[in-house]
């Protein structure tokens, strides 16, 4: 019975492998799942765990990749998915560890030794940082010594300008900005540190929820990631009608990383509030925050196509991005999703001090409104992530009754059809980032 269980699941290993190259994670997961009840060897744990980092699932990829490794120590790939999990999640350190092993057991592989490198140059700039923040510029923002007056626009510059005597930024322009990324040519620096100063001096004055409105005889569009697919995004425009008076726009969370334009994503977006300071309402998802964009090529792609300084200012605005909104008195919009207290109310969300905290801590209101996920089941549940919590449908009710809510919108989370509505029609997930894997 035993050597036919083994046989049995090879089999089934298989078919989970297909299912993995044909990118179907959750089909697969649930193969090699099959295959780990009938013979519990480290190459499906690992296997399983490749599964869930693909799905951003680091949590349960951690727990299979040390599952695997006390089945097997010698298990190098089990090593390497442990570390890229744990490097998602901005432990650096822990990460660095396993690549140091996956290079001493292979030193001939290149794509481990450039992780071990970035992730050692990552350690390295956090220990410096720690070492120097007692000094007197420590709380010294790019914002507050940048001034954008003394800026030169060179006349060889062909893209779209500010006007010099207003400084406003209107519909015209932003309108050429996006002509001109659709061509993939950069917008002058001045303008960029023009747009990003006047949207962080927005949020700094916004409150960590807002309350939003319908336009009367207009409508109101939630989306998703968007995650830096900037010709994705422009067609949610072109299909569903660009930013207006009577059109308004909440992007939840995740605009940058993993895409290859999420500066002009980013961009886009941080001009048309602009624009429209009360029809474009933006929220900060995880993506918004120093260790994702260090990881997943915000801070890279933004320091190859402007320079540090202006990653240093796109951090400071993000930190000041709200948490949540608010539609109508009756529907909450999150990125993540709800907590691990039953006591949490819309004034709790208010009070969060998000710009004194700056970037999320690995607790807190803060931390599982950016990175909470729904489950099926009753309760609550330890996060497939590593952060935040899982909360079930019982979870939802009790938080929407308490708070006189009808609806909890939340993003966070790839769905193949760009949304699912789960917890008796209460929680839905919407995400906007199509062919994403």
């Amino acid at each position: 019975m035993a050597e036919d269980n083994k046989i049995k699941a090879e089999e089934i290993k298989n078919e989970a492998n297909q299912l993995f190259k044909e990118k179907r994670f959750i089909e697969a997961i649930e193969r090699y799942t099959a295959a780990i009840d009938l013979n519990p060897v480290s190459t499906y744990y690992s296997n399983r765990a490749f599964c869930h980092l693909k799905l951003e699932s680091y949590g349960y990829a951690i727990t299979d990749a040390e599952a695997a490794l006390e089945l097997d120590p010698t298990l190098t790939k089990a090593n390497y998915r442990r570390a890229s999990a744990n490097m998602a999640l901005g432990r650096f350190k822990e990460a660095l560890k396993d690549f140091k092993m996956v290079c001493k057991r292979v030193p001939g592989d290149k794509d481990a030794r450039d992780k071990l490198n970035e992730c050692a140059k990552i350690v390295k700039r956090i220990e410096f940082e720690k070492a120097i923040e007692v000094g007197i510029h420590s709380n010294e923002d790019v914002a507050d010594s940048l001034d954008t007056t003394t800026m030169n626009v060179e006349d060889s510059y062909d893209g779209p300008r500010i006007n010099e005597e207003t400084n406003e930024i209107d519909v015209d322009f932003v309108n050429k900005m996006v002509e001109r990324f659709k061509n993939q040519k950069k917008l002058h620096k001045k303008y960029a540190f023009m747009i990003l100063l006047a949207v962080r001096q927005m949020m700094m004055q916004a409150p960590s929820l807002i309350d939003i409105s319908v336009p009367n005889d207009g409508k109101l569009t939630v989306c998703g990631d968007v995650h830096g697919q900037f010709y994705d995004f422009i067609n949610i425009f072109n299909i569903n009608g660009y930013p207006s008076e009577s059109h308004a726009y909440l992007f939840n969370g995740d605009f940058v990383d993993r895409g290859s334009f999420s500066l002009e994503v980013v961009l886009t977006l941080f001009a048309y509030k602009c624009v429209y300071p009360d029809r474009l309402f933006l929220a900060r998802g995880n993506h918004e925050t120093d260790n994702m964009n260090k990881v997943y090529g915000f801070e890279g792609e933004v320091k190859a196509k402007y320079s540090e300084m202006m990653f240093k200012l796109f951090s400071e605005t993000f930190n000041a991005l709200p948490l949540a909104h608010v539609i109508q008195h009756k529907i909450l919009v999150v990125h993540g999703g709800l907590f691990s207290r039953d006591d949490v109310t819309l004034d709790d969300i208010r009070k969060i001090d998000r710009l004194s905290l700056r970037q999320p801590p690995n607790e807190g209101l803060m931390c599982e409104l950016l990175w909470s996920d729904p489950q099926p089941e009753l309760g609550r549940g330890a996060s497939k992530r590593g952060v935040g919590v899982q909360f079930g449908p019982d979870v939802t009710k009790n938080f929407l009754e308490r708070n006189k809510l009808d609806m909890l919108i939340r993003s966070h989370e790839v769905k193949e059809n760009g949304y699912v509505i789960e917890h008796e029609g209460k929680c839905v997930t919407v995400f906007s980032a199509p062919n994403y894997w």
